[in-house]
């Protein structure tokens, strides 16, 4: 009797090949980019205590209300979660490590799954990816304007600055936000029968997520509600202003949206957001800011902070969307052999090209040579190199150019590297010729 197929969690897809070969290309783009800015890596567990998020992420907040996949260890009793995002833990590892008072200000990004247990669609899955950035221990402006500079000119090399747009805001300090609070309570409890359930249930724990409603019933309730900007003060105001001026400064162009704001408790004073109107109502890509107080509010001493966090999923997708199929990774060489001899010695000439540098796919599971030169051209290797049991027994290989047509060439395989760069990579010969 056949077993039944045992398919994978609801939400937690495969990456197969072709994707699989996309993403690698954005990751090496992007880990050059951030060596590029003196970003180094970090790396932390999927599995932490409970209480981390609890204390750093919110208590109030959906994804500790609704979306942690929180459980209890059943060997010993701990109260353990898969990560749902992962500013929390890097803060928790450069604390445990005491990498500031050691090393001084950190520099730090980290790419990884993360989890959430919420309704999958398009662009949002249980099981997400992610490249976050934490900065540590900078008080001012400029690495605000930094992150957000530094986002621009990847959007350059990605090909995407046409598809994105920039939106800012600022929350304030955590006196001035306490302040505004009391004002949407207020506010909120006088119109109390025009909110719809979430927003009931977020007044007293975080009325600020109202005002991100998409709710449209609640639109020009929001918009009458008490601005954040209302309640500013002078250091706050000036710190704001010394993150437009560097972006003026960079040229890059940004909208103020005083209704921004992040999921998250820990964030104050600069928040921004990338959007997009090319995934319909998945619109944010990337979103950061700065949450001075998350590190002493996991235990440490005061330190300022800012980061970001990008989806990978939704980029790909935006990727997909503007640039078209992103690069297939293929071969530069694929090695058909038929014979016993001419099998023993491709086994070896595969390894003789590597050496020399060259991607190379040797054919395997027999078959003649057209068969074989099909399979050869699918692969969209550059070169098909042919060995049967007389160029075997010659020490000789011969070679065939797939893209670009030209008679079949043979030669001694010690010639063949240096012959196949030649062509390839407009490396000279030896002997001078190209």
């Amino acid at each position: 009797m056949a077993q039944k197929l045992i398919q994978g969690v609801r939400g937690m897809h495969d990456i197969l090949p072709d994707d699989a070969e996309r993403w690698e290309l954005f990751e090496e783009i992007v880990r050059g980019w951030l060596r590029s800015y003196g970003y180094r890596p970090i790396r932390t567990p999927i599995l932490e205590f409970t209480p981390l998020f609890v204390r750093g992420v919110g208590e109030h907040t959906d994804i500790v209300e609704k979306e942690m996949y929180a459980f209890e260890d059943r060997l010993n009793g701990d109260p353990l979660v898969l990560r749902p995002e992962g500013t929390a833990p890097c803060v928790r590892a450069v604390l445990e490590h005491n990498l500031i008072n050691a090393s001084g200000p950190q520099r730090l990004y980290y790419n990884g799954p993360m989890f959430r247990h919420e309704r999958p669609q398009k662009g949002r899955q249980r099981q997400f990816h992610q490249f976050g950035v934490e900065a540590f221990g900078y008080t001012g402006p400029d690495i605000d304007a930094e992150h957000i500079v530094m986002l621009a000119r990847l959007w350059r090399d990605l090909g995407l600055e046409e598809d994105v747009s920039l939106e800012l805001n600022t929350l304030g300090s955590s006196d001035e936000r306490a302040a505004h609070r009391q004002a949407l309570i207020a506010y909120f409890e006088a119109h109390r029968d025009e909110l719809d359930e979430d927003a009931q249930r977020r007044l007293h724990s975080n009325p600020l997520r109202i005002l991100d409603t998409k709710n449209p019933a609640m639109q020009a309730l929001v918009e009458a509600a008490p601005k954040l900007a209302e309640f500013l003060g002078v250091d706050s105001l000036a710190h704001f202003e010394g993150v437009q001026t560097l972006l003026r400064e960079a040229a890059i162009p940004f909208r103020i949206n005083p209704r921004l704001v992040r999921g998250l408790d820990y964030y104050n004073r600069t928040v921004f957001e990338w959007v997009t109107d090319k995934l319909g109502a998945q619109a944010t890509v990337c979103g950061g800011g700065r949450y001075d107080g998350l590190v002493e509010q996991l235990g440490g001493k005061p330190t300022p902070a800012c980061g970001f966090g990008m989806g990978i999923e939704r980029l790909m997708m935006l990727w997909e969307v503007s640039q078209g199929d992103a690069a297939r990774s293929v071969p530069d060489v694929y090695l058909v052999h038929q014979g016993e001899a001419a099998s023993r010695f491709a086994f070896r000439l595969a390894e003789q090209l590597r050496e020399d540098g060259f991607a190379v796919v040797l054919h395997c599971g027999g078959g003649n040579f057209k068969n074989q030169m099909k399979k050869a051209d699918a692969s969209g290797a550059a070169v098909a190199v042919i060995v049967g049991d007389d160029e075997a027994a010659a020490e000789e290989a011969s070679f065939k150019l797939l893209r670009e047509g030209g008679e079949q060439r043979r030669l001694p395989a010690a010639q063949l590297g240096e012959t196949l760069a030649a062509l390839l990579y407009n490396v000279e010969e030896e002997d001078g010729s190209v």
